[in-house]
């Protein structure tokens, strides 16, 4: 018996047993929610290598494929796919005529910007795809992409949209580097060893 403040002892060890505490939800799925959640972590290690490449590809080709257009280029099939290469890396006339006359490219003159508009859109996104400096990379297309926004009054809809998507990636692989299929990853290894 107890009196008045005092808490109630129990009388012998086998209570504790006889009597145990009743279990929550929460001690009951904890365990399995946290192997749940090494799971997701295992698969999320596993495919963020993979993202990270499939994310620098996409970006890559945008660009690329835009630099393309700009140049003369050739074209073979292979396999029922066609693959476009450039034959030169100079604008072509129609390039320049597009920056004179329909891009508003801010402080640049319409040739050089011309020239260095293709050679961006040609170079950086092999960098880019080959993990090579790509932070550098990523920022200096992140730069370049708000320029082609702010350079082309007529963009909007699903053009904008596009340029959105490729900033939001490009500033992605900037904060977050080009993940373990590169060549920055693999020179890292091997300077450290």
């Amino acid at each position: 018996m107890t009196t008045t403040g005092e808490t109630p002892m129990m009388t012998t060890a086998t209570d504790a047993f006889a009597n145990p505490p009743r279990r929550s939800w929460w001690t009951k799925t904890a365990p399995l929610l946290g192997k749940a959640d090494a799971l997701l972590r295992k698969t999320a290690d596993l495919l963020s290598p993979v993202a990270d490449l499939l994310a620098r590809y996409w970006v890559a080709s945008a660009f690329f494929s835009s630099g393309l257009t700009k140049t003369v280029s050739g074209s073979f099939t292979l396999f029922g796919h066609t693959f476009h290469y450039p034959l030169s890396v100079l604008p072509t006339e129609s390039t320049f005529s597009l920056f004179e006359y329909e891009y508003r490219v801010p402080l640049l003159p319409s040739t050089l910007a011309a020239y260095l508009g293709t050679a961006a859109e040609l170079l950086l996104p092999v960098f880019l795809l080959l993990g090579l400096g790509t932070r550098y990379a990523a920022l200096a297309l992140f730069v370049f992409n708000i320029v082609a926004v702010a350079s082309y009054p007529d963009l909007m809809g699903a053009g904008l949209a596009q340029h959105q998507v490729w900033g939001l990636l490009l500033l992605i692989t900037f904060c977050h580097g080009p993940g373990k299929l590169s060549l920055d990853q693999l020179i890292g290894r091997l300077v450290r060893r």
